[in-house]
């Protein structure tokens, strides 16, 4: 998939940091897990000591339970082989997850993984978060819904801007102490994002966590993609599709020029 203008507007503003009002970030690698090779990674969530992922592809698309040190599935629920699955983020005690064209999405039981119902959205769906308010969802664009959590009855949209330029292609979204972060798809860039104003706050350069040789199978697809948030232990999770590690990194900010 070719990346947008923007997105090269967007790396381009942090290859000259000196003249960049949003701040830039980069990381250190705290600790590395094992993840599964094969998981084509869209939604991802820690919860209660445990990973939640959600995998796309059609035929392959689930819900899954992971142990973090391990990387063993320990829950497991196959979405249909027609739907391609997409982002989940938690709601109560309930995991919403989207499928990508369908137009459908489904709201699992936390504990069983039972489908209890299905809900209807226009457009495509690619990522989901949440907090006490309501639920976010991108669809590819530079746009992100805002949701009510109980209905899914969409309340508004909020544009993303880096310095007044639209970021189209928003993926996999995570709240991290009231900010929004977001993938941008096929870069190794997250944004930090003001979930009123939609203005982005910082930029994430994960340039280099994993080379691109060691991701997955020389698939052109299997890019970052993954965020997640361990808000007790203040602990932040990353990966991307089809790779061979999880990463909790800690962000530095990036010298300036």
């Amino acid at each position: 998939m070719l990346k947008p203008l923007a997105t090269f507007a967007l790396a381009a503003a942090i290859a000259v940091p000196a003249q960049a009002a949003v701040p830039v970030y980069g990381f250190v690698v705290k600790n590395t897990y094992p993840h599964d090779p094969k998981a084509f990674t869209q939604g991802l969530f820690f919860r209660d000591g445990h990973l939640y992922e959600t995998t796309g592809r059609n035929g392959s698309s689930s819900l899954r339970k992971v142990e973090l040190k391990s990387g063993k599935v320990l829950q497991q629920a196959d979405m249909p082989a027609d739907v391609f699955g997409e982002g989940s983020t938690p709601v109560g005690n309930s995991i919403l997850a989207l499928t990508w064209t369908s137009q459908v999405g489904y709201v699992f039981d936390m504990k069983t993984f039972k489908l209890k119902q299905t809900f209807k959205y226009a457009g495509e769906g690619w990522g989901l978060a949440s907090d006490a308010k309501a639920v976010y969802m991108s669809d590819g664009s530079s746009f992100i819904r805002v949701l009510e959590p109980k209905s899914m009855k969409e309340l508004r949209r909020i544009q993303v801007t880096h310095q007044g330029t639209p970021i189209a292609q928003l993926n996999e979204l995570e709240m991290v102490e009231g900010e929004l972060f977001s993938n941008v798809w096929g870069s190794d860039l997250i944004l930090r994002i003001d979930p009123g104003s939609g203005k982005v706050k910082g930029v994430i350069n994960l340039e280099g966590l994993l080379p691109p040789a060691q991701r997955g199978t020389a698939d052109p697809d299997a890019v970052l993609n993954g965020i997640a948030w361990d808000a007790k232990g203040k602990r932040l999770f990353v990966t991307g599709k089809l790779w061979p590690r999880l990463y909790e990194i800690e962000l530095v900010p990036q010298k300036r020029q």
